[in-house]
């Protein structure tokens, strides 16, 4: 009865060890695969599982994997492609035709009906400038960020956004001030620049006579943290999610000559793009509170 008892414990015992072991040739290229499939980015797009010891389920398993990146890898690289080719094709029959619209309104006597002709058209041809501009910012800011070096949130408030728009601050009457502490995060600089910049130009512009603009930026626990503020006319919660969306406005007009409509949305991609939060809320007397928080 001992023996036999003895006997049945040591099987077990070796089936335990072999199932553990089998267990073990399958569990552990799984985790290889999935920690090789996280570093995988719209930025980082060669890395490769390649070959992994394991039954022949794992092999077909990383081949199709590989596959899949390549094909991946060649939809990104075509993606960029066309959006270099896009922006070249689209602003060369703009430029040739400011030129033209210059060279005409320069000649001498040229009459007044022509000046003022040419001026719509050199307005009308920055407005499709600037939309194509902001379009191709979109779709660059939709892909993860090509660079992760360290950015301080105050720092491009300070020597850029702010100073560039307290000059439109003081002609539109609104006063403009800030409360920065170090805000600090890794990233793209210039698509954090734009998130700041839009963010500050947008507060200052759709503000009321002798209303207010206030930039605040800190690190918080969740991260770098910015906040913009202003005092404009009264948003209605319903109408926030309107405000990211491409090509809408509150007013429901778009293509001024102040904007392409696309701001908020390149707002929205790129903090997406990097990770990070964005909260748009009413303030109490009318006007917005955009919350930005970032990775730290």
């Amino acid at each position: 009865m001992i023996g036999g008892g003895l006997y049945v414990v040591g099987l077990a015992g070796i089936a335990w060890i072999g199932g553990w072991f089998a267990a073990g040739l399958v569990v552990r290229p799984l985790e290889q695969i999935a920690e090789i499939v996280d570093t995988v980015t719209g930025s980082r797009m060669n890395v490769r599982v390649g070959h992994l010891r394991g039954p022949e389920e794992i092999q077909r398993l990383t081949a199709g994997l590989d596959a899949m990146l390549d094909r991946l890898d060649d939809a990104f690289t075509g993606q960029d492609r066309f959006i270099a080719n896009a922006a070249h094709e689209l602003k060369t029959p703009l430029v040739i035709n400011r030129t033209l619209v210059e060279v005409a309104m320069n000649r001498p006597g040229a009459p007044e009906e022509v000046l003022r002709l040419g001026e719509n058209l050199l307005e009308v041809g920055t407005r499709h400038e600037r939309l194509i501009d902001a379009l191709l910012m979109l779709a660059r800011a939709e892909q993860a960020p090509s660079l992760h070096v360290p950015v301080d949130l105050a720092e491009l408030v300070a020597s850029d956004a702010l100073s560039v728009s307290r000059a439109e601050a003081a002609r539109r009457g609104v006063r403009a001030s800030d409360d920065l502490e170090p805000a600090e995060t890794r990233g793209d600089p210039v698509l954090l620049e734009h998130v700041v910049r839009n963010l500050v130009d947008n507060a200052v512009r759709y503000n009321v006579p002798g209303g207010t603009v206030r930039v605040r930026t800190w690190q918080a626990p969740g991260g770098a943290t910015l906040e913009v503020a202003n005092t404009g006319p009264v948003i209605g919660a319903h109408e926030l999610p309107m405000l990211f969306e491409p090509f809408r406005r509150l007013t429901d007009r778009v293509g001024s000559a102040h904007g392409s409509g696309l701001g908020l949305s390149i707002v929205r991609a790129v903090v997406r793009s990097h990770g990070g939060r964005l909260q748009a809320v009413p303030g109490e007397d009318g006007g917005l509170i955009v919350t930005v928080t970032l990775p730290g």
